[in-house]
């Protein structure tokens, strides 16, 4: 993570995303706080830590499914404030998504 961070900072890209499975549950939670708390802490001295660069989006793998993966995502984006931007459904670059929301809810609320 360290390694991650100190890249963050000295390339500064347009975006970080995180990159997780849908299937871990909580530890992709854990692994989330993890690499936002990791970019904080080797912010440039200069910046303060309130205004560190932190993770711009999320991209969750291995969600085919929307049963019980659905509260990984839920508790990622309430807790950043950031949203879920891909969604993984295959094993090709093909399979990468946009998430469609409304699909989701349409899926929660049957």
């Amino acid at each position: 993570m360290q390694s991650l961070a100190k890249l963050v900072n000295t390339v500064r890209p347009n975006k970080v995303l995180f990159v997780g499975e849908a299937l871990v549950g909580n530890d992709g939670m854990d692994q989330l706080r993890g690499f936002n708390q990791a970019l904080i802490e080797h912010a440039p001295h200069d910046v303060d830590k309130q205004r560190a660069r932190k993770i711009d989006g999320i991209v969750l793998t291995k969600f085919d499914t929307i049963d019980d993966k659905v509260g990984a995502a839920v508790t990622m984006v309430h807790t950043t404030g950031q949203p879920v931007v891909f969604v993984g459904v295959g094993q090709t670059y093909t399979d990468i998504r946009a998430l469609n929301v409304r699909h989701i809810v349409r899926a929660l609320l049957k």
